[in-house]
């Protein structure tokens, strides 16, 4: 450790560590634009300067490493003078915005300039005109603010991994510009929103929205994917206006992917606000009596009952689905299955991500197998380019495309896993010799016919080289994990569709084919297809208009939190479930949210440990015999910004489809 006095006060830190770092562990605040802990050191804004004893001028603390006696000081008049010359140099062409800038009042120049400023400028000439710049349906540019501190530069290059925002010219003509001005194409660029210190880049969707001040803000987590990024709901009334991250080190840091950030708008549209019952063809609206009295004369004398579970259900309300088909419908017909997946259920360690997402950071060896990361989990795939930026190595089994990062793909079919077994390919060296190595499955590679090799093989060659803690399923819903807890994955998936009575509970990603006499019961948040051909319509609360909880793909159960309300006539599920009840004089076992989460906590004690990452004993894992199988992996296409019925109903989401241009990788 180095020893450093700031201020009189003396700290130790870190080798290697700069002043401005041991000025923070003192207590101090050191004002600063350029510099972020999570990127580079760039020490072009001077902001940060400070005064570092026998130094004949003040020092750019981001900059400087420590040294061991050095005395620094922070609030001296010179350091002061620095400051305020530094910030009036800032200003100089900064154009007068603040009260139309949507940056104004979360703003870090209209802060810093406030208390570290002079007070007066002694500029007397024209302010410098920049052509403001396009890239693309998410970011507004407006570049007569920027003061060039690169931090978007930077992101764009060390974080996202693409390349694309940087500078041209130089001295007072320098401008930040994408090349040839086309739309940023990395699925993390709203990020540099949240970067800018100075509002040059700000949300299109959402400008002149809202200020802050008018906002509801809540802290909750996300759903558009399985990563369970943390995220804030800024509303304001009914509206969800946007998305912010918030710092999670264990997940996502604090990024979020471009659809966690703007498929928000999807909330407001296309919602379904009243029940409707189908008479002659033809919907029509209805009271919610009239709807459950409806359901209830057509349930009767039905053979079979099956319910489909949608991917962003929270775990109470899949627990009181399977509670109600359990009491009311006597049956065990339930499903979260979407598509021709299978996982093994026989222990939780069979179908979570074991590695956990921080700890990718630190893998040497990773292996890809029917994955595509970039698009099925976002953060999860830059977790995997900062491993690579450390000298990680990645293989693949099948063609994710482009990932940002390089990687080899060693056979496109799942007998490699057998070569790898058996030590007929060089990888198994490279494999054997890891120290932290990490396969990662992904749902092309779990269908239904392959799925019970393809985990078999993966188990036993990690346990061939005393590593099964590096086994993981990539999922790239939010309910899956917390749905096979909860034991949702029938025996029998055929049966459930071709159920006499299907309950729909926000399924939207399949479109069902249904049979003569089939009473199909849709219960959701938005008018997808399922909802049109649906005999009855229950309208009910999105994720962010309610209270609930869901398991991340890593097993972590995280809280989600009430943003907003629901609109129109649209109820809570369990409010739904108990309407139905009712009627069948069933009782349920609860009465109100609370009792419904303690009911299901006290048969899933696990589902109540927040927050932390669960404990997984893989020491007397059930590994099945392996059976060799060719199979040709083709990696299922994903529609990125498509890839659920929110997803769907946002604006947004649609520019960015039909902006975005198709990505090839690129042969060298």
């Amino acid at each position: 450790m180095i020893k450093v006095t700031v201020d009189n006060t003396e700290v130790e830190v870190e080798p290697g560590s700069t002043v401005l770092q041991a000025c923070e562990a003192a207590g101090k605040e050191i004002p600063r634009f350029c510099y972020h802990e999570r990127l580079s050191i760039a020490g072009n804004c001077r902001m940060c300067l400070v005064e570092i004893e026998k130094s004949a001028k003040p020092v750019a603390s981001c900059a400087m490493p420590v040294v061991n006696g050095q005395i620094i000081k922070t609030n001296t008049e010179m350091v002061k003078k620095a400051r305020e010359g530094v910030m009036e140099f800032l200003l100089i062409n900064h154009p007068l915005d603040c009260p139309i800038c949507d940056q104004g009042g979360e703003c870090d120049l209209q802060d810093q300039a406030f208390n570290y400023g002079g007070g007066r400028s002694r500029y007397g000439l024209n302010k410098r005109s920049v052509k403001q710049k396009y890239m693309g349906p998410l970011i507004k540019t407006h570049m007569n603010r920027c003061i060039h501190c690169t931090r978007c530069v930077r992101f764009s290059e060390e974080i996202a991994g693409i390349a694309e925002i940087g500078t041209i010219n130089r001295g007072e003509n320098m401008e930040i510009t994408t090349f040839l001005e086309k739309t940023v194409e990395s699925e993390m660029s709203g990020n540099v929103i949240d970067l800018c210190p100075v509002g040059a880049l700000t949300s299109k969707p959402y400008s002149y929205e809202a200020r802050p001040w008018e906002l509801n803000k809540v802290e909750t987590i996300d759903v558009m994917d399985a990563v369970g990024s943390n995220i804030r709901m800024d509303s304001k009334g009914w509206e969800v206006k946007r998305v912010l991250p918030r710092i999670n080190d264990e997940i996502n840091e604090e990024w979020i992917s471009d659809k966690t950030r703007y498929a928000c708008d999807g909330l407001l549209n296309n919602r379904i606000d009243t029940p409707y019952v189908k008479k002659n063809g033809k919907h029509h609206a209805a009271s919610w009596k009239e709807a459950i009295q409806f359901i209830n004369q057509n349930s009767k004398n039905k053979k079979e009952y099956g319910g489909l579970i949608g991917q962003l259900v929270d775990l109470e309300t899949s627990y009181a689905f399977k509670e109600l088909f359990d009491k009311i419908y006597n049956s065990q017909l339930v499903d979260f299955r979407q598509k021709d997946i299978l996982f093994d259920t026989t222990d939780d360690f069979n179908f979570k991500f074991n590695t956990s997402i921080n700890k990718i950071d630190d893998c040497d060896f990773i292996l890809l197998i029917g994955a595509n990361p970039r698009l099925e989990a976002t953060i999860v795939n830059y977790r995997i380019r900062k491993a690579v930026n450390r000298g990680c190595k990645v293989f693949s089994i099948g063609d994710p495309g482009n990932q940002n990062y390089n990687y080899k793909i060693i056979g496109k079919n799942v007998s490699i896993l057998d070569d790898l077994i058996t030590e007929k390919i060089s990888e198994f060296k490279l494999l054997s010799n890891a120290k932290n190595p990490a396969i990662i499955i992904g749902e092309s590679a779990l269908k239904s016919s392959i799925s019970k090799n393809v985990i078999s093989s993966v188990k036993i060659l990690l346990k061939k080289i005393n590593k099964l803690n590096g086994f993981n399923i990539l999922h790239q819903s939010a309910s899956n994990v917390g749905s096979l807890i909860l034991g949702l994955q029938s025996s029998n998936l055929k049966k459930v569709y071709n159920s006499d009575l299907l309950f729909l509970l926000n399924s939207d990603e399949v479109l069902i084919d249904k049979k003569e006499n089939q009473f199909v019961i849709y219960q959701g948040t938005h008018g997808g297809e399922n909802a049109l051909l649906a005999d009855v319509i229950l309208p009910s609360a999105s994720h962010s208009e309610k209270n609930g909880s869901f398991v991340n793909l890593e097993g972590r159960v995280q809280r989600t939190y009430k943003a907003s309300f629901p609109p129109g006539q649209a109820k809570e599920d369990w409010e739904i479930f108990l309407s139905i009840a009712k009627l069948n004089n069933v009782d349920l076992g609860y009465s109100n949210f609370d009792q419904l989460r303690k009911k299901m906590i006290a048969e899933y004690p696990l589902l109540g440990d927040y927050d932390k990452m669960p404990k997984s004993n893989c020491s007397d894992l059930k590994i099945n015999d392996h059976i060799r199988k060719d199979f040709e992996l083709d990696i299922n296409e994903i529609d990125y910004y498509q890839t659920n019925i929110i997803a769907r109903s946002s604006k947004t989401m649609h520019d960015c489809k039909n902006i975005k241009k198709k990505i090839k990788r690129v042969e060298f």
